[in-house]
């Protein structure tokens, strides 16, 4: 008898994709708007789109609901350079966070909780930071510039669903990737002030509302039991 055979790293995400639907359109949805913003707009056109999406405090003050989905719907990164940071940090939130963790997720909690857990960790993140970032500007911690950065993608929700995500681990495996999720923000950390970048801050925060989430995930990722 022969031994079955493992399928290969990328026949085993794309069986996982398509059995985690919402998932798989979503990934779909946010490739497309990458091109988009690539090659089908004007660069000048594509940078007041993505300054309307941008997440900073003064389009979360001018149109919040606008700015919170229109930024899940793009990723900041690339999918070309693959020697830069940029990349790195797209092959973590979407390749790792998205991709493998939100459909993983989706399989194991459902669609609705899935989402859920990404929307808090996009929205929550967000929104906590852009409070540190009010009162960072108020004390000279932060530049009055950051208010109208530019900040955008899904990082913050695919930071969440890794750390929620830890339930889905071994046990043996589940510290490790802990602190890689809480450490890997790290690699572009700018101190200013007493208080890191808001990236940094952010994905930090993220990753806690991730953990903070533990309890849930691992009660929806137990079997459930049929009555006798």
């Amino acid at each position: 008898m022969t031994a079955s055979r493992e399928p290969a790293p990328p026949l085993a995400l794309w069986a996982l994709l398509r059995r985690s639907p919402f998932t798989l359109g979503y990934v779909c949805v946010l490739l497309l708007t990458h091109a988009w913003i690539l090659y089908g707009l004007p660069p000048a056109r594509a940078a007041a789109v993505l300054r309307y999406v941008s997440t900073n405090t003064d389009n979360l003050a001018d149109h919040p609901v606008r700015a919170l989905l229109g930024s899940a719907l793009f990723f900041d990164g690339t999918l070309t350079d693959l020697t830069s940071r940029s990349f790195a940090a797209t092959f973590i939130t979407l390749g790792i966070g998205v991709c493998c963790f939100l459909a993983w997720a989706e399989r194991r909690w459902g669609s609705l909780r899935a989402f859920a857990v990404f929307l808090a960790g996009h929205v929550g993140a967000t929104l906590l930071t852009a409070a540190v970032i009010v009162l960072a500007v108020r004390q000279g911690w932060y530049p009055a510039s950051v208010r109208h950065s530019l900040d955008y993608g899904i990082s913050y929700g695919a930071q969440t669903v890794m750390a929620a995500g830890t339930s889905l681990l071994p046990r043996r495996a589940r510290p490790p990737w802990a602190l890689l999720v809480l450490c890997w923000p790290l690699g572009g950390l700018e101190m200013t002030g007493p208080l890191p970048d808001f990236t940094t801050l952010g994905h930090l925060l993220a990753a806690a509302i991730g953990f903070a989430l533990l309890p849930l995930t691992l009660r929806w990722g137990r079997p459930r039991t049929r009555p006798v």
